[in-house]
């Protein structure tokens, strides 16, 4: 079921280590903004990976943005890439590798669909607590 987004928010970011960071941040500011501070904690650690990853596997400019789904919000990283995410199964040792697995942790879903022209977007779900 496709759902209109009543409000959505995009940051446009360059493949710099400090992207990470500002990815953190535009989070934290809107999901503040729209009273769902509540999911910040899970939604920025998700965003940093999400990041992380099209800095490291892209290596293009990318964009963050923050959508609101009706029962959920969602997470998305598009960037100039159709190189297509996957898992891999790390080591207690490795220091690399954990990010997908991370966001399908702490996300209700996650998956990737192909962008306009030549980019892909990645995407995490995150559900919101039930309206009293």
């Amino acid at each position: 079921m496709h759902h209109d987004p009543r409000w959505s928010h995009e940051a446009a970011l360059e493949n710099e280590a400090v992207s990470a960071s500002k990815a953190r941040r535009f989070v934290s500011v809107y999901l503040a903004e729209h009273r769902l501070s509540y999911l910040a904690d899970d939604m920025r650690l998700v965003a940093s990976e999400l990041a992380t990853n099209a800095m490291n596997h892209a290596r293009t400019p990318f964009t963050v943005g923050l959508a609101d789904a009706g029962e959920s919000v969602l997470l998305t990283v598009r960037d100039g890439s159709l190189a297509l995410p996957h898992e891999v199964s790390a080591s207690v040792r490795d220091t690399h590798g954990r990010g997908l697995a991370v966001v399908g942790l702490l996300s209700r879903d996650w998956g990737v669909t192909a962008g306009p022209e030549v980019s892909k977007v990645v995407w995490a779900s995150f559900p919101r607590r039930a309206r009293w």
